[in-house]
Parts: structure tokens; C-alpha cells; sequence
């Protein structure tokens, strides 16, 4: 039972992700959300607004900052995740081989 429930959601979790893919523009359309007014005043006025010389640091720790911080906060606790499971596994693996030695 549990398995076909699993099998449902999954299945629901495709069709949306299919569609939502088959909603997106065309690559390289010039009325994708990407070309919009915000990258033009980026391009602009960014270096006037921070005072940084080099225009994509100025995006990532001025004007993207929550959004660069939330990225590094999602990547320093997958890596400590799975620094401790190694050190889990290391730590038993150990364990396992000072018993059958010992």
C-alpha cells in the first residue's frame, strides 16, 4: 500500500514539473523573466551604487546578499550532514573491526 502511494505522488510530482516545463519560454526569447528592467539597472548603475570595480561581486554581496547568504547557509549544512555521517560511519566501521580483532 505503501508503495503505490508513493508511486501516486511521485507520478503527481512528474506531471507538475512536466508542465511547469512546458510553460517555460524558449531559450534566448527576449521575453523571458530574465530580460527585465532589474538586469539592465544592475548593469548600469551597479557600480556607481556599491563603489565596486567588479560588477558581478557587487551583484552577489550587495544587491544579492540574503539570497547568496541563504545558498551558503544550504551549502554548509549539506557538507557538515555529510562530514558527520562519514565520521558516523568511520567512527562504527572502527568499532566493527576492533571487535572482530580484539
Amino acid at each position: 500500500m505503501k508503495k503505490i502511494f508513493t508511486l501516486i505522488v511521485l507520478g503527481g510530482l512528474l506531471l507538475v514539473l512536466l508542465s511547469s516545463i512546458s510553460e517555460l519560454p524558449p531559450v534566448g526569447d527576449r521575453t523571458n523573466p530574465s530580460y527585465n528592467e532589474i538586469a539592465e539597472y544592475y548593469i548600469s548603475e551597479g557600480a556607481e551604487d556599491t563603489g565596486s570595480t567588479n560588477l558581478i561581486a557587487a551583484i552577489i554581496t550587495d544587491y544579492r546578499a540574503f539570497d547568496t547568504l541563504g545558498e551558503t547557509t544550504v551549502l554548509f549544512t549539506g557538507i557538515a550532514a555529510v562530514v558527520s555521517l562519514i565520521g558516523i560511519f568511520h567512527h562504527r566501521k572502527s568499532d566493527n573491526e576492533e571487535e572482530h580483532h580484539g
